[in-house]
């Protein structure tokens, strides 16, 4: 069965009923204030809301998590400032509920007034986590259909995601931004165009082994930087001073270099090291890196050989940052990656969430092809093909 997009469907289908979406608030909030400090994830809904409601629902329940509340109902993981943003945004009343099984929710429904409801934090209930049945089916009640948009919650396997869909057999679609995430990625899953070059980084090779052997068996060119390249340079019997690198990443680099598609892999040739994380920088012209020092960036060789070679692709995902980009003696690795990509005419796509991040700050996200907002779903879906909650909605709930 092909998943239904949500703009795909005869507006009759939609008219006068009762929509429940699925969307990823999960955005950050000042701890003092309380004030969302990036709204990124909510701005991405607002095509689909605003679809949902010029198609003629009659409500619009939305539904979200917010943070690890850990199932307990926690007042800072409130989902108040969403809807105050939303409400402003929207240019109408947003009614945030109690709770997501308030009693009321159902009296609501009823009333003309009060079209878009927000139900509260889905984490104040272990059973969201869970993936309880019950629980999914007492969500289900509140409409006649279902759309997930959550594309950054669509590798869980949570009730709101996942076995809500078998209360909505064929009245499930996918939303707009789940269907930007979907066609863009599948840019880089399906028959990329080559030469395919993939950028990783980030701090643990354990944490992206099975997506870095995934990438290796399409790729072109895999280039690796940040943290993750000091195992695979001591794997290859360097020098790594002081740089992050454990027993068990070296062990794990060390499995990758026995593969065939080994010879794809590019490291760094120097680097910029400093005596403490964040010190003053010094620059290392070689591969090896002195005792008492640790690699934090990338360095101006490897910079001009990785913006060779990116120069030369047709397909590029960039996933982890070449240093701690954060402190600018050590971004330089990272935003000339960002460089490079942005004046490509490559397809690009940015994905996982320092990346995110990184392309943000270097002020070059809109010449980017695609940003993922997926993170980790991101990461999960160029691996597998697929998510949970995606194919949930294709083929309904095991």
């Amino acid at each position: 069965m092909a998943l239904q997009f949500i703009d795909s469907i005869d507006d009759s289908k939609i008219k006068d009923k009762k929509v429940l979406v699925r969307f990823d608030f999960n955005v950050p909030l000042d701890k003092e204030t309380k004030e969302i400090t990036d709204t990124t994830r909510i701005d991405n809904a607002l095509e689909t809301i605003k679809l949902i409601l010029d198609k003629g629902a009659s409500k619009l329940i939305m539904m979200s998590h917010l943070g690890r509340p850990k199932g307990q109902v926690n007042s800072d993981f409130s989902l108040e400032p969403v809807a105050t943003y939303l409400a402003d945004k929207l240019g109408e009343e947003v009614t945030l509920t109690e709770s997501c099984l308030d009693r009321g929710i159902k009296t609501l429904l009823t009333l003309n007034s009060n079209k878009i409801i927000l139900l509260e934090n889905l984490r104040f209930h272990k059973e969201e986590t869970e993936n309880d049945r019950e629980f999914a089916r007492k969500l289900s009640e509140y409409a006649d259909i279902y759309v997930n948009d959550a594309f950054g919650a669509a590798h869980r396997k949570h009730a709101s995601t996942y076995e809500i869909n078998a209360f909505f057999k064929n009245k499930a679609y996918a939303g707009l931004l789940m269907k930007k995430e979907i066609e863009a990625l599948s840019k880089i899953t399906q028959r990329p165009e080559t030469p395919f070059v993939a950028v990783v980084g980030g701090a643990k090779v354990s944490d992206k082994i099975k997506i870095i052997e995934r990438l290796l068996s399409s790729v072109s060119n895999l280039i690796i930087g940040g943290a993750m390249a000091y195992p695979f340079l001591k794997a290859k019997g360097n020098e790594v001073g002081t740089s992050l690198c454990s027993d068990e990443d070296v062990s794990l680099a060390k499995k990758i270099f026995s593969q065939s598609t080994a010879h794809k892999i590019i490291l760094p040739i120097d680097h910029i090291v400093s005596s403490e994380f964040g010190g003053k920088p010094e620059a290392v012209d070689k591969v090896g890196i002195p005792d008492g020092k640790m690699g934090l960036d990338i360095g101006e060789q490897t910079i001009a050989k990785y913006s060779s070679i990116l120069r030369e692709a047709k397909t590029i995902l960039w996933n982890g940052p070449m240093g701690i980009f954060e402190n600018e003696e050590y971004a330089k690795g990272t935003f000339a990656i960002a460089e490079v990509l942005s004046e490509s005419n490559a397809y690009t796509l940015v994905g996982g969430g320092d990346s995110v991040s990184a392309v943000n700050k270097s002020g070059l996200a809109n010449k980017m092809s695609h940003v993922s907002t997926g993170g980790g779903a991101s990461l999960e879906f160029i691996e597998k093909g697929s998510l949970p909650g995606i194919s949930a909605l294709k083929f309904g709930v095991e």
